[in-house]
């Protein structure tokens, strides 16, 4: 796991989950302080990302984007990075109580099998 973007994961900021494969592509946004990594997977509550849910029985290939101007990148200040990986979600579990007792609005949990990370800035 790259330590940049450890880094960047404890900053806040917007995080955005795209279907790559979808056409047209889907995307929905959540806050990095609701993500959680565990392996090499990310686990994030969800309440709503239903356009990106009806994708994944056709591919379940994402895309989702990180970045803090917090953190030093390639040319300066900012770092941000592309994570691609495979998604599917859950409704039950020891990750999925565990992340419902901390967000009680989520009905589902993403995760994300992280395949790839590039730093991009």
């Amino acid at each position: 796991m790259n330590a940049k973007f450890l880094e960047v994961l404890q900053h806040e900021g917007p995080v955005t989950i795209i279907t790559i494969n979808a056409n047209p592509a889907h995307v929905v946004n959540t806050w990095m302080s609701y993500i959680t990594l565990k392996d090499q997977q990310l686990l994030i509550p969800a309440a709503g990302m239903h356009s990106i849910e009806a994708d994944f029985p056709t591919d379940n290939h994402v895309l989702l984007t990180f970045g803090s101007k917090e953190v030093e990148g390639t040319v300066g200040p900012g770092a941000g990075f592309h994570v691609a990986g495979r998604g599917h979600f859950v409704e039950s579990g020891a990750d999925f109580d565990a992340k419902k007792a901390q967000f009680p609005w989520l009905t589902r949990m993403l995760v994300v099998e992280i395949d790839d990370i590039q730093q991009k800035i």
